[in-house]
This record gives structure tokens, sequence and C-alpha cells, in this order.
């Protein structure tokens, strides 16, 4: 069907793509890095602009921000996906930059995806400034980008949208669907809207324009299409194939597959794991994914977990797919059968709440190192008690600042091993940390 019968070449452009930004000045969000005097604003009003990663989650504007840059720049512009791109394709890239008055941007989609050598075929273009590289991820760069390339790049972090954008967002579409179909869109509510997109951009207007699409087939010029939220789940619930065209749900989808692992379903994995592999999910995205599992939510109840996850890890990279699939099956319904903890977690996340409050304690003297007179005579070091010269191996002794003294960070979870450690603690520090 025709959604689109003045212009029938509208219906083939998606509407996240119609209304894509062409500058900063309609660029929605990331007022950090391109508000009015922030730091990729100061950039480009200075004329240069570096290579750079830009690390955020899907749907909030990176692809988008990589086009304002070169445009504002008026640089040409390549793109790449590291998904059906390799070095062959990067080098055609750089061969065409020297042929070009100024270097242009190559913008790399998913560039966590490039291999090593992938990414090394950069590094000399980068360096000599043949091209102004962009790379786009979803992934942590520190550990998906090699240190030759990540040094050679700054990296800006880009933000989930905020409510208010996502408003934005949801009037300019509403207002563009209305001019261009001739009947008003109107959502008289909003809730299922924002929950459906989960802060993506992108899905929020695939969202958008499903429900035009369909709600709105029978409407005639001057009539109104009045959506509530029941109106856009039962949408978007029937019709998951076009919603989501970018595929199978990639979030939705690993998000189940964790929460089913700590949830101690093997069963459920198992299934969220074909449900990835057969839609050809990268394998490592996967086995990283449980190596984070393996430590946030077992731990110590079984350290052997993080072992294994690692081992996944490893295996896969040197296994090639489809074997790659049974190491992945195996780990998953070991993590998925382990006894769970996330106390490690919890204590991290303490810890760093207790020294955001506190700020820089001072270490206590005796724990100071000495290595010059002076510290010496400061007392550094002084009355250190060194745990192998006492039965056990342990000296009761305070480690903490002294602002700190008693503060509990750690509470061991409630199975066998970290009982275990439970017990041992309460021997060793009897009443003072309450274990």
């Amino acid at each position: 069907m025709d959604y689109f019968p003045n212009n029938s070449m509208k219906s083939h452009i998606p509407l996240a793509e119609r209304l894509r930004p062409e500058s900063l000045e309609s660029y929605i969000g990331q007022e950090h890095l391109v508000g009015e005097g922030a730091i990729l604003r100061r950039a480009i009003e200075s004329g240069k602009i570096p290579s750079m990663i830009l690390w955020g989650p899907p749907g909030v504007g990176k692809t988008t921000l990589a086009f304002i840059l070169s445009k504002q720049m008026r640089r040409q512009f390549f793109v790449l996906s590291a998904i059906n791109s390799g070095v062959k394709e990067v080098r055609e890239v750089i061969e065409k930059a020297r042929m070009l008055p100024m270097s242009p941007v190559l913008f790399i989609d998913e560039i966590h995806r490039f291999s090593k050598s992938q990414q090394d075929s950069l590094l000399g273009a980068v360096e000599k400034g043949l091209v102004t590289l962009i790379g786009a991820t979803t992934e942590n760069p520190s550990f998906e980008v090699i240190s030759p390339l990540l040094s050679r790049c700054q990296v800006y972090v880009l933000k989930p949208l905020e409510t208010k954008h996502l408003h934005q967002i949801i009037e300019l579409a509403v207002s563009t669907l209305s001019a261009e179909n001739g009947y008003t869109v109107h959502f008289e509510e909003r809730e299922a809207l924002l929950h459906i997109s989960a802060g993506d951009a992108r899905k929020l207007l695939n969202a958008i324009e499903l429900v035009s699409e369909l709600l709105g087939s029978e409407l005639k010029p001057g009539q109104t299409l009045a959506a509530r939220n029941a109106d856009v789940k039962h949408c978007i619930q029937n019709n998951l194939g076009k919603y989501d065209k970018g595929g199978e749900m990639h979030y939705d989808l690993i998000s189940a597959f964790i929460k089913s692992m700590r949830g101690s379903d093997p069963n459920a994995a198992l299934y969220y794991l074909a449900r990835m592999t057969e839609t050809g999910e990268d394998p490592l995205f996967i086995a990283r994914r449980m190596l984070i599992l393996a430590s946030e939510d077992i731990g110590n109840a079984n350290p052997n977990a993080l072992l294994l996850a690692n081992a996944c890890f490893d295996a896969v990279n040197k296994i090639g797919w489809p074997e790659s699939r049974i190491i992945l099956a195996q780990t998953a319904i070991y993590l998925a059968c382990s006894p769970k903890s996330n106390a490690s977690y919890l204590g991290i996340r303490l810890a760093e709440e207790f020294v955001r409050k506190t700020g820089d304690l001072a270490v206590p003297l005796h724990l100071r190192n000495a290595p010059t007179k002076l510290m010496e005579n400061l007392n550094y070091g002084t009355g250190y008690q060194y745990a192998h010269d006492f039965q056990g191996n342990f000296a009761f002794q305070e480690y903490m600042p002294d602002e700190a003294v008693k503060i509990k960070l750690f509470e061991p979870g409630d199975n066998p091993r970290e009982n275990e450690m439970r017990a041992r603690l309460r021997n060793l520090w009897k009443e003072k940390y309450g274990y």
C-alpha cells in the first residue's frame, strides 16, 4: 500500500532518515558536546576537528553527529560499516583521500567489530592526517579499539536521550507526518512510545511511523489520527518485523539472555542464545556479556565461573563459526546453573559512593611507603605490622583512613562459599565489621 499518494518516493525512505538533522542547530540532545561553548562546538568553530570515537547507546545520534561535523567542516564524507567492510575498503578510501585537497572524514559505524588487523590499517592514515576518523561504537572503546589507534583519537561519550529530547522528536515527527499525509497525527498518550523506544530515537521514529501508517491508512485529508497507549502497543506487538527495521531487536535479546542466566534458567538462556546466533550476532559480543555476568552476578559464589567465561571468550576468539556456538552454549548453561551472588558488584558501588562523598581521605601513616629519609622522619610506615609475621598470617590493625573506621563495604552473599568467607572474616575481625 502506498501511504504517500502525492509522493510515492517517501514511502521508501524511513521517517528516521527523512528527519535526520543536517546542522547542529537542528540536532537534538548531547548539549555537553555540541551546545554553546561545548567541546565539539568549539572544535568546529576553530576549523579543526580531531579524529574521534563516539561512544554511546544506540539511537542517540552518533552517525548524525559525524555527518553534521563533516558538513560543517566542508569535508568529503566516506562511510564504512564494520559489519561488511574490511582492510580492502579502508585502503580504497585512503587512496581516494590522497587525491583530495582536504582530508576527508571517514566514518566507521560499529568500529568495535573491526579486527586488530583492520584497525591497524587505519593507523598510518590517521597519524598522517590523510583522513579524519570518526568511529561510532556502543561498546567501551578501551576494550574494543586497539591502543595505538585509541591514542590517536579523542573519545566522546554520548549520553542517553532525556525525556525532553524524546518529546521534541515526537513533536517533529507528528508535525512532519501531518504535513505529508494531509491528516493530523496526534498521540493522546505518549508513555507507550517512550517505553518502547527506551531512549533510542530511531526506534521512537520507527514506532511513530508504523502507528501512523497502520491507523491512518483509511483516514481522509482533514481528519485526525488520535493514538493512545493501547493503540501503540497493539501496532508494535503485531508488527515487530516492520518496527525493528535493524533486525532481531539486538539489545532486547541480549538483555533477555543475561536475565535468564541471572535467573538460573538454562532453558531460556539457550533459547535467547539461539535467537542471537540465528540472526548473525557477533559471538564475541555474546561471550563478552557472559564474562561480565560471571563477575557481576556470580562472583565469589563460584569463582570458577569467571575462569570459564574468560576461557569461553578466548576460545570463541580462536575457533570459527559454527563450532563457537557450542562453546557459548556450554558456558551459558554453566553460568545459568551456577549459584549467584552480586556481593562484589554491590561492594564496589558502595565503595565508589563512599569515595565520592568523602573525597581523598588521608592514607594512614603506617600504611605508607617510606622510600626517602624525610619520609622515614615523618613516620611513614612506622607501626605497620607485616601480616606474615603473625600467627595465621593476620595482624589486627587498622587499614582504613581515620574517618572511615568500621565502615563496612563488603557484605558476603548467602551461599556456601561466601558463608565461609563470612565466618573467616568474623573470626579475624571479631565485632569490628559486624560479620
